[in-house]
């Protein structure tokens, strides 16, 4: 695999118009079984569109396809080689029959399955929004899957005015998101991190508490009158803290710890994704609401060390994997 760093002007290669490069693996296991491969370029059909990818955000949902982890548990097994990648931007370079909203040229953001760490996707006409002009490449390939897995969960634990409400893993890719939606809807937000995030999460409006042993101690010394709804988004114990500090069991979601949802009678929430809700997202970053933060990029190449960096578990927001056109960065 090709380790150039994304700053040392790594640009994509000029592939035959029949195939395009993408990240793929053969095996499960470490992000070293990640390399870049050869892949029919796809052609769009009736009510699609072709987006040529400038940015693919990475998720931690990555890692676990990646490593066998969701495999493991019956979940999303497919063939190998298989690729990876669930939200992108880029620019529309082909539309199939019917596609009227959309021309060659447009740029875009949107979603997809496991296949967007590439230099081509296809992917339905519902599936993307146009990209505001003044919003970069990177944010907008980093803002679908995560900004939607958000706004599902603040949605799903009914957040409101007046609540008081802890998330776990307050400075990830959903965290951050999930943080500024609560504080949006007028709720007191207590969020988990390491320490050297906690400045970051005072930036958002949360109010940072370290994880870890004593969790329920620390967050009751913050709010002595009580917690009202939780979000889990980094596992280790956060659901059983967060019933220890008397939350009521509906009013708590995990988006990571499905396996003791059915033990503590909590919430398994599944990103739901729709053209609406992202266009909502799209609007509030546009308006100044809602801000997205970008702390590593890469090439596509370097889709390894993006995979590490991602499981290292303690970066504050997202890392985004770029394609580079031959005339610069795609920021």
């Amino acid at each position: 695999m090709d380790t150039r760093n994304a700053r040392d002007g790594y640009v994509a290669r000029s592939a035959p118009v029949s195939t395009m490069q993408a990240v793929v693996f053969d095996e499960y296991g470490p992000p070293d079984v990640l390399r870049l491969g050869e892949r029919p370029l796809p052609s769009p059909g009736p009510g699609e569109i072709r987006v040529r990818v400038r940015a693919a955000g990475v998720q931690p949902a990555d890692c676990a396809t990646r490593s066998g982890w969701f495999a493991q548990r019956g979940i999303g097994v497919a063939p190998f080689p298989r690729q990876l990648g669930n939200e992108f931007a880029g620019v529309v370079d082909a539309v199939g029959d019917g596609v009227v909203s959309l021309i060659a040229g447009d740029e875009v953001l949107g979603w997809t399955s496991a296949n967007a760490y590439a230099e081509a996707v296809v992917v339905s006409v519902e599936q993307v929004v146009l990209k505001p002009v003044m919003m970069s490449w990177a944010v907008a390939g980093a803002l679908s899957a995560s900004g939607q897995t958000a706004h599902t969960a603040v949605q799903a634990l009914a957040i409101r005015a007046g609540d008081t409400v802890l998330v776990h893993g307050a400075a990830g890719g959903v965290g951050t998101i999930a943080v500024q939606l609560a504080r949006l809807r007028g709720a007191r937000v207590i969020g988990t991190a390491s320490r050297e995030n906690h400045d970051h999460l005072r930036s958002l409006g949360a109010e940072p508490v370290l994880y870890g042993a004593g969790l329920a101690e620390r967050v009751r010394a913050l709010a002595p009158e009580g917690v009202h709804a939780a979000l889990d988004g980094s596992g280790r114990g956060a659901l059983d803290a967060s019933i220890e500090l008397g939350i009521e069991p509906s009013r708590i979601g995990t988006l990571v710890d499905f396996e003791d949802v059915q033990r503590l009678g909590v919430q398994a929430i599944r990103s739901q994704r729709s053209r609406e809700r992202l266009q909502s997202l799209v609007e509030l970053h546009d308006a100044g609401r809602l801000r997205v933060h970008v702390r590593d990029i890469y090439p596509l190449a370097y889709a390894a060390v993006a995979h590490r960096d991602v499981e290292n578990g303690h970066g504050r927001g997202k890392v985004v994997l770029m394609v580079y056109e031959e005339k610069g960065f795609a920021l």
